[in-house]
């Protein structure tokens, strides 16, 4: 029995156990091309600590507490200009280390500028992705995550935010069974090509799960006989402390990973990021009955610059995620909502900014949830009572992929089916070059 309880899991701010523990790992924090050479700073909410992101002259990136260390002004009103932060009150200004480089209202035989640092947090960048270690041990970092999808040349990312609690938010990526309702729900087969990955979901809506732990974290299969008496196997992960790569449907030439960043308990930042060969996925792909595309692209707001103003749709609560209740009726869209991350979006957000999980009563279809929330709790019981290492060393996380595939034989156990579907999926050569 864990002496964690769920609702630690859920409370990320400063000095508590859990946040403690996500210190304790790399974290994505921002896309590269939102920081821009002697460019505006970037306000970044992070573990409930506000952050600002500016890279300097030299295309370096400094991720520092927004308060200036001398009368607490926000750095976010500095001028960012010749390799520094310059605070605008009185014009101390400091490098992307926190290093007090002038403090030009103090006499100079009074200067002590070599004694003030700003709070700093380590950053590095990769493939488009910049990242802050924000734990104690600024001096000895760990490696970047060996992320497979972020190992990619060229691959793709994307943010969106979500107004409600990290764990809330992951957990739907971690429950299969809700695709064939949330998701293609208004489909029946005869809409989809009988070699269509998504028609075994559509078949059996539901499925049965085999649930195993992982260098990583913890995987589960979701099986169902497809109907000419194969295997279909959905397969996905959840990685420590935050990551999850969902069923992609393209296993053999596509590696995804997901990333739920909490900002503080009550907002969290998806890093959605993508390598490979997107060509030919049914989800983008699919007619449905009126002809048109089976989703429509996420409708954003541009992007402010307040704490909580980055990457949130145009959808929400307040117009009920735009749900339309004649294409609902019509079952155009089960949900009537027409990009599949807003439907998740209405579904995680309408359970409020933090749910009452005593209220829940988890199926059998739940137990990939179960077993996260178990490991989380066990990882948080042992971290908080020796301070030890958090579970998973950069390197184990590239044996992960996640998709979907049929396997011939259905007796086949699911590590002998996964094992042979990475045998031949497509692997790239890891890039592991992180700009610090």
């Amino acid at each position: 029995m864990s002496a964690t309880s769920i609702n630690e899991l859920l409370r990320v701010g400063p000095g508590t156990p859990m946040g403690n523990f996500m210190r304790r790992y790399w974290l994505p924090a921002a896309l590269s091309g939102e920081v821009q050479a002697d460019g505006a700073p970037v306000r970044l909410m992070i573990l409930g600590e506000k952050l600002i992101a500016f890279r300097d002259s030299a295309g370096r990136v400094g991720i520092l507490d927004h308060r200036c260390p001398h009368r607490c002004a926000s750095l976010f009103m500095g001028r960012n200009e010749e390799n520094g932060i310059r605070c605008v009150y009185h014009g101390w200004k400091f490098d992307v280390d926190g290093n007090c480089l002038d403090m030009p209202n103090v006499p100079e035989r009074q200067d002590f500028k070599a004694k003030v640092h700003a709070k700093a947090y380590r950053a590095a960048e990769r493939n488009g992705l910049i990242w802050v270690y924000m734990g104690e041990d600024q001096d000895s970092p760990p490696e970047l995550p060996h992320i497979e999808a972020n190992l990619i040349a060229n691959s793709k990312v994307w943010c969106l935010q979500r107004q409600c609690n990290w764990l809330q938010a992951l957990e739907g990526d971690i429950d299969t069974s809700h695709v064939g309702f949330l998701h293609v729900g208004a489909l029946t087969p005869e809409d989809l090509p009988e070699d269509s990955p998504l028609r075994p979901t559509v078949h059996n809506r539901s499925p049965e799960y085999k649930v195993r732990t992982s260098d990583w974290g913890a995987m589960y299969g979701a099986y169902r006989e497809s109907e000419d008496g194969r295997m279909s196997w959905r397969v996905a992960h959840f990685l420590f402390p935050f990551w999850t790569m969902t069923p992609n449907i393209l296993f053999a030439s596509r590696a995804i990973a997901r990333a739920w960043v909490p900002m503080d308990d009550t907002h969290v930042m998806l890093f959605d990021i993508t390598g490979g060969v997107d060509e030919g996925n049914p989800f983008f792909t699919t007619k449905l009955k009126n002809g048109e595309p089976m989703y429509q692209k996420i409708r954003r707001k541009p992007n402010g610059t307040g704490w909580f103003d980055r990457w949130l749709p145009i959808d929400g609560e307040p117009n009920d995620w735009g749900m339309d209740r004649q294409a609902q009726r019509d079952m155009i869209h089960y949900t009537g909502i027409d990009n599949p991350s807003m439907q998740d979006q209405s579904i995680t957000e309408s359970m409020g900014p933090i749910t009452d999980h005593s209220f829940e009563h988890l199926a059998p279809t739940d137990q990939m949830i179960a077993i996260v929330r178990r490991q989380l709790a066990q990882a948080l019981d042992k971290f908080r009572g020796s301070q030890a290492a958090v579970p998973c060393a950069p390197g184990t996380y590239f044996g992960a992929r996640s998709g979907s595939f049929w396997v011939d034989d259905p007796q086949t156990p699911l590590a002998d089916a996964y094992q042979a579907e990475l045998q031949r999926a497509t692997r790239w050569q890891p890039d592991t070059r992180p700009r610090i």
